[in-house]
C-alpha cells in the first residue's frame, strides 16, 4: 500500500527515551526508564507490548490534600512493563524539557508525562489569594525528561525586566524567578485575551517564562 500517510510511520529512538513521534504525539520506550514513568491519566492513545497502567492519584497523601485544596496537580498514572507507549492530549503541541539537576515551575494542566527520577511538589505563588483565583503550580526538580502540552504555539520570553503574564497563559518558568501577583489598576479592565482580567503573574529576576498563545481550551457551551 502506498500513501503519504506512511510518512507518519513510527519513529525509532534510544531505549528509555522520550521521543516526539510528531509535534502532537509522544512515544516512550519503557526499556531503560527505571521500570516505569508517570503520565497524565487518560493520555494514552496506543501502546505495544506488555504494559501496565496503574492509577497514581496525586502522588501521595500530602500531594492529595494539596491538590484537593488548591485545584492544582495532576491525576497521574504509573506506566510500567515493557514496550512502547504513545501519549497525546487534545492534539496539543508537545515539548520536551531535559532537566539536568535543576528545577522548573510548571502549570499542572500542561504536564503530560515525566521520568520517575524527577521529584515534584505543589507550591503557591507568593501573593496569590482566593480573591485572585489562587495560583498554584508544580515544581519539578532533578535529572530527567518532562513532557508538557501547549495549546497554541508558545513564545519563550527572557525575563531580564519585570514581566507580566496572563495567569492562564503561563505554561512554565524558571524556578529561580521571583513570582508575585499583580492587580490591574482598574478592576475589570479588559487588558488580556479574556474580559475583566484584574490579575497577572509578575516575574522578576533572571530566567525564562513560556507563554502559550491562548488561555487554554475553550469551555464547551452547555
Amino acid at each position: 500500500m502506498r500513501s503519504d500517510l506512511m510518512k507518519n510511520a513510527e519513529r525509532s529512538g534510544d531505549p528509555g527515551t522520550f521521543v516526539l513521534q510528531n509535534p502532537r504525539m509522544l512515544r516512550v520506550d519503557l526499556a531503560g526508564t527505571s521500570g516505569h514513568f508517570f503520565a497524565r491519566q487518560g493520555s494514552m492513545v496506543a501502546y505495544q507490548g506488555d504494559v501496565d497502567f496503574a492509577y497514581q492519584g496525586s502522588g501521595g497523601v500530602g500531594k492529595f490534600f494539596k491538590k484537593a485544596f488548591t485545584g492544582e496537580g495532576m491525576s497521574l498514572m504509573k506506566v510500567s512493563g515493557s514496550g512502547d507507549v504513545f501519549l497525546a492530549r487534545d492534539a496539543d503541541e508537545i515539548f520536551l524539557l531535559e532537566l539536568e539537576d535543576e528545577s522548573v515551575t510548571v502549570s499542572g494542566s500542561n504536564v503530560l508525562a515525566f521520568d520517575s527520577s524527577l521529584s515534584w511538589d505543589i507550591n503557591r505563588v507568593e501573593g496569590a489569594s482566593m480573591l485572585s483565583g489562587g495560583l498554584f503550580n508544580t515544581t519539578f526538580t532533578g535529572r530527567g525528561v518532562l513532557a508538557v502540552t501547549i495549546y497554541g504555539t508558545p513564545v519563550v520570553l527572557n525575563v531580564d525586566t519585570p514581566t507580566y503574564v496572563d495567569m492562564q497563559s503561563a505554561v512554565l518558568w524558571s524556578t529561580g524567578l521571583h513570582s508575585t501577583i499583580r492587580k490591574t489598576a482598574k478592576m475589570g479592565a479588559a487588558i488580556g485575551r479574556g474580559s475583566g482580567e484584574a490579575y497577572q503573574l509578575c516575574l522578576t529576576g533572571s530566567g525564562i517564562v513560556v507563554v502559550q498563545a491562548s488561555e487554554g481550551h475553550p469551555v464547551p457551551k452547555p
